[in-house]
């Protein structure tokens, strides 16, 4: 899979803040959607603090990382699938998290057979789909293209 297109996709859907901010389920956050844990460094600091530029990138990477070994996790063979596939699954992937993500079963099963319209009919039938409107659309829409 393409990384620069994936993290170039985030950044679009995410933005980047180079400060703590909360996201829309007012937990703080950093970056491109890094949810901030009781790991890192900026755990219990003040929203507004600011975040360096290398301290955002560092975090976004870690973020990919483990959202591409979630894919591999949780697919036979994830790299086996179409680029696109592998983008949206990634993407959706970051957005939503493994456990949520996981709860796509219907979804998943389509993308397993390859059957890419149903997996993008499963997309639309879910609450994130009304939630992040514009991201999934075009997201279902590269599905649809595969």
């Amino acid at each position: 899979m393409n990384v620069n297109q994936l993290r170039a996709d985030l950044e679009r859907d995410e933005g980047c803040v180079y400060a703590i901010y909360l996201d829309h389920l007012n937990l703080p956050t950093l970056g491109v959607g890094h949810l901030i844990t009781q790991k890192d460094p900026e755990h219990g600091q003040p929203v507004a603090t600011e975040v360096s530029e290398a301290r955002v990138i560092e975090a976004f990477d870690l973020d990919i990382q483990h959202v591409l070994d979630d894919c591999d996790n949780l697919f036979n063979d994830f790299s086996s699938l179409p680029e696109a596939a592998q983008l949206v699954v990634a993407n959706m992937m970051f957005n939503l998290g493994l456990p949520r993500f996981s709860k796509f079963k219907k979804m998943i099963r389509a993308i397993e057979l390859g059957d890419w319209q149903s997996a993008a009919d499963e997309m639309i039938d879910s609450k994130w789909y009304q939630q992040v409107t514009a991201r999934a659309r075009r997201l279902e829409a590269v599905m649809r293209s595969v």
